[in-house]
């Protein structure tokens, strides 16, 4: 399975190569200042839009990739990923009411799509100091998980393609179950 993986600048893109890796897929990295072409060349089975650095709108691949080729190629969105899913969907981004960087938080889901079968809560390296404006929820998106420490939220699912976002980092080796997570998201677990 080719999962592209759209590095939008960040060390931690290269924690999901390994870790796609290490989970049998097939994994190709590309910068996220290539055009859109590049990515369609790979023809992906999968791609995950990666952490980095900035606002959503800073690079324009991760948005036109979820103008395009996300309504049939399932996505996952890690952190700026995250926030970019939220922004294409008419989400506003906001500065989050505390910068967290390198903290763990219990993360509460609704247990369907990437968290089917995860234990409830579950602990989650959280590195952001941007989120979703909870209050400016597209009608599109879903929140499929929550911070208990904050109550921010965490995760976002699409109501009509194969689209989902977490804000903290399933790829971290303080994360419980997010190797479960992003194999749920390579074996189809987008509800």
């Amino acid at each position: 399975m080719k999962v592209v993986i759209v590095d939008c600048f960040d060390s931690f893109s290269y924690n999901l190569l390994q870790l796609v890796g290490s989970l049998g897929g097939d994994p190709v990295v590309i910068p996220a200042d290539c055009p859109l072409k590049a990515v369609e060349e790979e023809e992906p089975d999968r791609i995950i839009l990666s952490p980095g650095p900035g606002k959503p709108g800073d690079m324009a691949l991760p948005m036109e990739i979820l103008a395009t080729l996300s309504k049939t190629v399932p996505t996952l969105g890690v952190c700026l990923g995250h926030q970019a899913i939220c922004a294409a969907a008419g989400g506003r981004i906001i500065h989050a009411p505390r910068p967290v960087h390198g903290e763990v938080s219990e993360i509460s889901h609704e247990g369907s799509g990437i968290y089917s079968g995860l234990q409830n809560p579950f602990s989650a390296v959280r590195y952001h100091s941007l989120v979703l404006d909870e209050g400016s929820l597209p009608d599109d998106l879903l929140i499929t998980a929550y911070s208990l420490d904050d109550h921010l939220p965490m995760g976002v699912r699409h109501r009509r393609f194969p689209i989902e976002g977490v804000q903290f980092h399933p790829e971290s080796l303080l994360t419980e179950m997010g190797n479960r997570l992003i194999a749920a998201f390579l074996d189809g677990g987008i509800a």
